[in-house]
């Protein structure tokens, strides 16, 4: 087809992509067109979208609704500034309507254009906080490794991939890590407490060590996503919070990926019953069809920023804050999972998907498999036994994604982990097509790896 070659040269010549090297961009796929689950490449071929586009198309694709809402509210008003002194309908709606689903204690909100734009508003919120309640040696980040919360420099910073670190240090000064809650891998040392409990006391030693004079936040993703999909026990989160409190530490939860009906409930932590000081959010809030972040905050911190002096405001903002046509699509993404009930959709389908996925902890090769929801991998390793993974030369995750993706199936393995968030309104045949894809191309790549 000679405007596909075409219009791949065009790419290689003029395109810089995310993650980018040569070595895995040398055939990419070309996606003309999307509808429910399903993606269209340039050759007509169709694939499940077993990651949701990127964990984010939660009402699927070709949702005309979403357009429409983007359309009308262009037409009226496509962009007007909302810094202090200016604002517009359709943010102050859906603050309103986040009000009314997220926890509690959250019910003022501030919105950028997407995750690592709502890390760095985190950050800043937590340093201002401590600095103006007269306390500003509280600077520190605590995360976790294995945990993803952006690339900017700041929020690389607290992601714990080293892969993202490698070639842009130095970090930015006051982020540390600690170990992920991983039922899988944890070590638990201590035979007295449960594996969620040791987990989280890791945190504890962290702020001991730092000073708890030094630390302001302890940021965490409810489920760890582009790390592996870490669905931490069920006691973790708890034993966290009572942490935060009795150090005066703040609670960041990062909700970019598990916000908006992804694990089986509107937000992830709702599962372990606690709330966050600072909630973050993007992907899931338009389902991507355009940019949209932020972050939701305590009323604590609000009467804070709200009581401050004007000379030591909230010196904060970005451009696209509060945009009208990114707020008036959200307040529609969220009305189709209201109306559409796909918030059980996930928890009702994410049950059929554990059990499924269980099934295939008897092949050789699956380590471990994990769901919460929608949101699932399933762990390929060398050695069941001893839990060892690949050498890096095998290329492991390179060829179970080309194997998977020529079973017309397109989704991401990250750290040897198949990771899996359709669109939460998959078919349960095409949620049931998906586990039989990685059944079938497990043992195929590996009798290929092992000769």
């Amino acid at each position: 087809m000679p405007i596909i070659s075409e219009r791949l040269e065009t790419d290689y010549a003029h395109l810089l992509h995310s993650l980018h090297h040569p070595s895995t961009h040398h055939n990419p796929k070309i996606w003309v067109e999307g509808k429910g689950a399903m993606l269209k490449d340039a050759e007509g071929r169709e694939f499940i979208d077993g990651l949701a586009g990127l964990w984010n198309v939660n009402v699927g694709h070709g949702r005309r609704e979403l357009a429409q809402a983007a359309m009308e509210q262009m037409s009226t008003l496509a962009y007007a500034s909302s810094f202090a002194g200016s604002t517009n309908y359709p943010s102050i709606a859906l603050a309103e309507k986040l009000s009314a689903l997220t926890y509690p204690s959250i019910n003022t909100f501030f919105f950028a254009s997407g995750g690592a734009e709502a890390s760095e508003s985190s950050f800043k919120t937590a340093r201002f906080y401590w600095r103006a309640v007269g306390r500003p040696d509280k600077v520190k980040i605590i995360s976790r490794m294995r945990g993803y919360h952006g690339v900017t420099l700041a929020a690389m910073s607290a992601t714990g991939l080293p892969a993202y670190w490698t070639m842009f240090e130095p970090r930015t000064p006051g982020f540390l890590h600690i170990d992920a809650p991983d039922p899988y891998r944890f070590v638990n040392d201590n035979p007295n407490v449960s594996l969620g409990v040791a987990a989280a006391n890791k945190l504890e030693e962290a702020i001991l060590r730092e000073g708890p004079e030094t630390v302001a936040a302890f940021i965490a993703e409810p489920v760890q996503g582009a790390g592996g999909v870490i669905v931490p026990p069920d006691d973790y989160f708890a034993r966290v919070c009572t942490i935060c409190d009795k150090y005066e530490v703040l609670f960041i939860a990062d909700e970019v990926i598990t916000g908006f009906g992804r694990t089986g409930r509107w937000f992830g932590l709702e599962h372990y019953d606690v709330e966050p000081d600072i909630l973050q959010f993007a992907k899931g809030i338009t389902s991507g069809y355009i940019p949209l972040g932020g972050i939701g905050i305590s009323d604590k911190i609000r009467e804070v920023i709200y009581n401050v002096p004007p000379a030591k405001r909230w010196m904060h903002a970005y451009t696209y804050s509060g945009h009208p046509t990114c707020c008036a699509v959200a307040l529609k993404n969220i009305e189709i999972i209201e109306n559409e009930k796909l918030v059980e959709r996930a928890a009702r389908l994410g049950q059929r998907l554990l059990e499924k996925l269980r099934a295939l902890e008897g092949l050789e090769g699956v380590g471990h498999v994990r769901a919460k929801g929608l949101i699932a991998a399933v762990e390929v390793v060398a050695d069941k036994a001893t839990k060892q993974l690949h050498a890096p030369e095998v290329g492991i995750s390179q060829r179970l994604h080309e194997a998977m993706l020529a079973r017309g199936l397109n989704t991401r393995v990250l750290m040897e982990c198949i990771c899996l968030a359709p669109p939460l309104v998959i078919t349960e045949e095409q949620l049931d097509r998906t586990v039989d894809i990685i059944a079938e191309t497990i043992p195929s790549v590996l009798k290929d790896v092992r000769g």
